[in-house]
């Protein structure tokens, strides 16, 4: 599943060289007078908002000057990564330091937390300018700068390890690519297990950095009071860590009943797809068309609507041009042509000297106008998807890179909206109707709809007990709960037996660190809960666009050439972060955060699978 965004290096808060704004010197008072001063001549009462203004205006141009040097350095590094040579990593690593001591300053935190102890004297907007700063502060504090430091080194190191490691299969080196192409396609067993083993080979190599990181991230936002680092990371939506556990295993219980319908039919069907007598009372890793099993979407292929024949002769520059044509005939603007001369949308030549992060990201790089991609698209099913989820992201930076919405607030209404918009625009983009629009299939394609919601389901639904389950749990455990370094694989796969009733082929000890093969373990830590909350807020926005706007089956919209529903989505991203995401999610759809819509989209799958399930056991 390729679906992450970048805004810049990875973990660590963007910015650096140090700026401050001295406090305002206060007199003090006279002691034992009672002699009062002429009203003319007492000191004026010290105007806070126009103070803010001014250290938000300076702040902010030194922020965004560094943000860009950063994302500049860490675009670099991870589209040119070669074995061995650290002129990148270094260039990185000072980059990253630079932002972390101006983010971090010493000067700029107590001048941050002098003007919010006037906030009743600000606006509403500088409030939120002023907590953002504070908290990318606490990402980077140069009270414990050598930490910092530190920190921005390993999690450098880290990413080299991470996108330069040399996948071996067969005794041949091959991309991740190349390992889910195996795991999307082939029947023999024996071969599976072999890829599935390949695709964990990296883990052991990440397990002494991400160790030391997570020493280094947790001392790090300590410093500004938060306990742990997930902790911080979920204060960003306004929640405490209990408030977020708590809600993605809602979430999770929610979808639990479907879950288990969906795991019991892909026991069977696996078993006899591969030749097996026995039925396995959990899903054999390997077995699985993904190497974490989030996404079993391909043991389906709908009649009709087989793409990957039709994409292949497309072309990969075709869907990227595609899913732009898609966003400018809901109102958006073109793409800037920077995009097309800075991105790196392909796979790299046979024979480069050189590697790329292989996973789909992002970035807006100087929080203006330098909007960019990294991907490596192939003409398929699964790239066509990611590409219009990818532009999402683009078109989200370009629409609150405007006037009305500061540098500091250039963001998604909460981290979770980002990868909604992104993940909105891929489902949209695989309904029939639409791909009977742009002639993708033909009109006349017999499609069984059943199959169509049970593949969508497969994607959709086996992906929440991952990120809610797995994911939150693991990270929750690791950073806030101090996992044992002798635990971390054994947690890990009792996590994914618990949540996703999967097992590993073989025992996976304590010299495997199979968690760490998931690239946010390293470099988007303690926030995968944000794709599982963005798949809750997909489904209420796509329930709210077919049922409102276009009066259509939310299982077969066309959302093409619909400027009422490309205003609809503007008017969620253009805000940013400038409007609280709950009463964004609330105005725009009248519900709160809930499962409700997924949950009724997939209802029609459920007497299916109970039909389908007669007579099988439930192990989950």
């Amino acid at each position: 599943m390729k679906k992450t965004f970048l805004t810049g290096m990875a973990g660590v808060a963007l910015g650096s060289a140090i700026w401050s704004c001295a406090p305002t010197a206060k007199t003090p008072p006279t002691a034992n007078t009672t002699t009062e001063t002429p009203a003319a001549t007492q000191p004026a009462a010290p105007d806070w908002r126009t103070q803010a203004d001014a250290f938000l205006q300076q702040y902010s141009t030194q922020y965004q000057r560094l943000y860009t040097q950063s994302a500049e350095a860490e675009w670099r590094s991870n589209t040119h990564i070669v074995p061995g040579d650290t002129t990148n990593a270094a260039a990185t690593a000072r980059a990253n330091q630079a932002m972390a001591a101006f983010t971090g300053s010493t000067e700029n935190i107590t001048r941050l937390r002098e003007l919010l102890e006037h906030q009743a004297d600000l606006s509403e907007l500088q409030v939120k300018q002023l907590k953002a700063a504070l908290y990318n502060a606490a990402n980077s504090p140069q009270t414990i700068a050598d930490v910092v430091t530190r920190r921005i080194k390993a999690e450098t190191a880290q990413v080299e390890k991470l996108y330069g490691f040399d996948y071996k299969y067969q005794g041949k080196s091959v991309t991740t690519n190349d390992i889910d192409e195996v795991l999307r396609k082939e029947k023999n067993p024996t071969k599976r297990q072999a890829a599935w083993e390949a695709s964990k080979a990296i883990g052991p190599t990440l397990k002494e950095g991400l160790l030391n990181l997570r020493g280094l991230r947790n001392e790090t936002v300590k410093a500004l009071g938060y306990p742990d680092y997930f902790t911080y990371q979920a204060s960003d939506y306004g929640l405490t860590r209990e408030e977020m556990m708590q809600l993605v295993r809602q979430i999770n219980d929610e979808l639990r009943p479907l879950y288990r319908e969906l795991h019991t039919y892909a026991r069977y069907e696996l078993a006899k797809k591969y030749g097996q007598k026995q039925v396995p009372d959990y899903l054999p890793a390997h077995w699985l068309p993904n190497r974490w099993g989030q996404d079993w979407s391909a043991m389906v292929d709908v009649k009709g609507l087989n793409l990957d024949a039709v994409l292949a002769k497309k072309g990969a520059e075709w869907q990227v041009k595609q899913a732009e044509r898609f966003y400018q005939s809901l109102g958006f603007a073109a793409l800037p042509s920077s995009f097309y001369e800075k991105s790196s949308l392909y796979p790299l030549p046979a024979g480069a000297n050189y590697k790329k992060n292989n996973h789909a990201s992002a970035w807006h790089m100087d929080l203006e106008n330098d909007v960019r991609s990294l991907m490596s698209v192939e003409p398929n099913t699964e790239w066509y998807e990611t590409t219009h989820h990818e532009l999402g992201h683009i078109y989200y930076y370009m629409s609150y890179t405007n006037p009305e919405v500061p540098v500091l607030l250039r963001s998604g209404a909460n981290r979770a909206y980002h990868e909604a918009m992104g993940s909105l625009m891929g489902l949209a983009a695989t309904q029939k109707p639409f791909l009977v629009g742009l002639d993708l299939v033909p009109a006349s394609a017999k499609t069984d709809q059943t199959q169509t919601l049970l593949k969508e389901a497969l994607n959709y639904v086996t992906f929440l007990p991952f990120a809610s389950g797995v994911m939150s749990e693991w990270e929750n455990s690791f950073y806030a709960e101090n996992l044992p370094p002798d635990q971390l694989n054994a947690k890990w796969w009792e996590l994914v037996k618990k949540y996703q009733g999967i097992t590993p082929p073989t025992t996976r000890g304590e010299n495997f660190l199979d968690p760490a093969t998931k690239t946010h373990i390293n470099d988007d830590p303690a926030q995968y809960y944000d794709y599982a909350l963005s798949y809750v807020i997909l489904f209420q926005l796509h329930d709210h666009i077919a049922k409102k706007i276009l009066k259509q089956d939310p299982h077969a919209t066309n959302y093409y050439g619909s400027k009422e529903v490309g205003a609809f989505l503007n008017d969620i991203m253009r805000p940013g972060a400038s409007k609280d995401w709950r009463t964004v999610l609330k105005e725009k759809t009248d519900e709160d955060l809930s499962a409700r819509a997924m949950v009724d989209y997939f209802q029609p799958l459920m007497a299916y699978l109970k039909e389908q399930n007669k007579g099988r056991k439930y192990t989950m």
